[in-house]
């Protein structure tokens, strides 16, 4: 085992040399782990073809180990409730920490003997040589430079697994951004967006800020993650060149997909580019994020000359379609929430969300104002649903209008809403009342009204029983009008 440590040239060189010698000497299910970012990644195996690939930190016994630094003797795998099954019943385990020349985890060395085994093994005898192994396998490994690094694909997947998490747009794109930039090696990304594809209300927001920095730049919004002092400098700059500049890059990239530098432009020909290099850009990758004018565009970039092979600019192409599927898995949602909470005719919520905002609703200070479209079967009747159908959405809009901010109206039934109000009064629930009957009347329609304040300790369900009663109340006057239940 020296001599086969000391010839290898790399941690998984040593790791494999390990397995190899040790599957001479024994029939166990052998494994090595080293810490590779946020997992224990398997290196090297013998003894089984289904192994765990890898193991998130702190999983297993193989995660208690690498934690803890103490090895782990298991004499009956059933009574440990960390310890994962996967392949044949396991009757004995040892697994032992793979440490560097001052003791700290690299990752660690796993044997399982199995029920198929013909003999015991002497775990008191394997868990010496184990720890010894692991000492040495680990010292090895820190004279190599320590356990490999994270490859490409790897990276690929981590920030897909983390944009498929992603709950919001904002947090796509800022995860998107922080993907550019690792996976492409280049010191700094953005993602330039087309203004009009986001709220109006999106304001200046400095750089820096952490989550999703945004900068609203003429028609094109400019995002990025958190960047570091180093590369806040470089998105700075190339924030500067203004709305038309960005705009170009961008309209360029959507169009024609993905473009690169190759070497130094102070040498070599930067046309068309002669606003980006003057930022102080050197290396750039631009990646569309969805087909054509719809999407935005990843954007890697550097202020040193680098040269980026072609099968990283595809990683950056495969990280904006990913971004593209996560971004138009959240707007079916949104789509889909919205469909399962409004009224298709009206666009108002209905009877469910009515519900959970009932079951909220302040007593004391929640008024609800059911109300009710007079002769609305009468519309139906002699000029049709359609005419009906277009006198709902017009009333509807109508009324909406007419409520204060925070005020919310609900379709609850054909031709039956409801209003929710929060007032300091009787007198204010009743006031807003007559400005609705005021606004049906505007749009040729009337309806009557009524009104029921909340009660303390009262349920939603008894004062809207109230309200109710007061609309038949008004039913019975003559309709048009406002009732106020007592």
């Amino acid at each position: 085992m020296t001599d086969r440590l000391r010839a290898a040239h790399s941690a998984v060189d040593a790791c494999r040399a390990v397995v190899d010698v040790l599957a001479t000497h024994t029939d166990a299910l052998i494994a090595t782990l080293l810490h590779v970012h946020d997992h224990l990644r398997c290196v090297a195996a013998a003894g089984s073809w289904h192994v765990f690939s890898s193991v998130p930190l702190g999983r297993g016994i193989v995660g208690r180990v690498y934690a803890s630094g103490r090895t782990a003797v298991l004499t009956d795998v059933t009574t440990d409730p960390e310890f994962i099954r996967l392949g044949p019943d396991v009757v004995a385990e040892i697994c032992v920490p793979i440490v560097d020349r001052a003791g700290q985890p690299l990752g660690a060395l796993n044997l399982e003997w199995t029920s198929e085994l013909a003999a015991a093994p002497d775990l008191d005898a394997w868990r010496v040589l184990a720890e010894e192994l692991g000492r040495s396998l680990g010292a090895r490994i820190d004279e190599l430079g320590g356990p490999p690094a994270e490859t490409q694909a790897e990276k690929l997947l981590r920030h897909s697994v983390s944009l498929s998490a992603a709950g919001t747009e904002s947090e796509v794109y800022a995860r998107a951004a922080e993907a550019a930039r690792d996976v492409s090696g280049l010191s700094s990304a953005v993602v330039l967006t087309p203004a009009v594809a986001d709220s109006p209300e999106l304001a200046d927001v400095p750089m820096g800020v952490a989550g999703s920095a945004a900068l609203f730049i003429g028609g094109v919004v400019l995002r990025s993650s958190s960047p570091g002092p180093r590369d806040r400098a470089l998105i700075q700059r190339l924030a500067e060149l203004g709305g038309r500049e960005l705009g170009v890059l961008l309209d360029r990239a959507r169009r024609h997909g993905t473009s690169f530098t190759l070497g130094d432009p102070d040498r070599l020909d930067p046309r068309g580019f002669e606003a980006v290099t003057k930022a102080g850009v050197r290396t750039m990758i631009v990646a569309p994020i969805g087909p054509g004018a719809l999407g935005g565009v990843l954007v890697a970039f550097d202020d040193v000359t680098a040269h980026p092979e072609p099968a990283r600019v595809s990683l950056l192409e495969l990280l904006g379609t990913q971004a593209w599927t996560c971004l138009d898995r959240l707007h079916s949602l949104t789509r889909l929430r919205h469909r399962a909470s409004s009224d298709p005719l009206t666009g108002l919520r209905h009877h469910g969300p009515f519900g959970e905002r009932l079951a909220a609703a302040e007593p004391g200070r929640t008024a609800l104002l059911a109300i009710d479209v007079d002769q609305f079967k009468i519309i139906n009747d002699t000029y049709g649903h359609a005419a009906g159908d277009r006198a709902l959405v017009d009333l509807a809009r109508s009324l909406e209008s007419t409520l204060r901010q925070g005020d919310e109206l609900y379709r609850i039934g054909g031709d039956e809403f409801v209003a929710v109000v929060e007032v300091p009064s009787v007198t204010e629930a009743v006031a807003v009342a007559e400005r609705l009957t005021a606004a049906a009347r505007r749009v040729g329609r009337t309806i009557s009204v009524g009104v029921a304040l909340q009660r303390r300790d009262e349920l939603g369900e008894t004062t809207l029983n109230r309200a109710d009663q007061a609309l038949y109340e008004v039913k019975r006057r003559g309709r048009d009008g406002v009732h106020l239940a007592p």
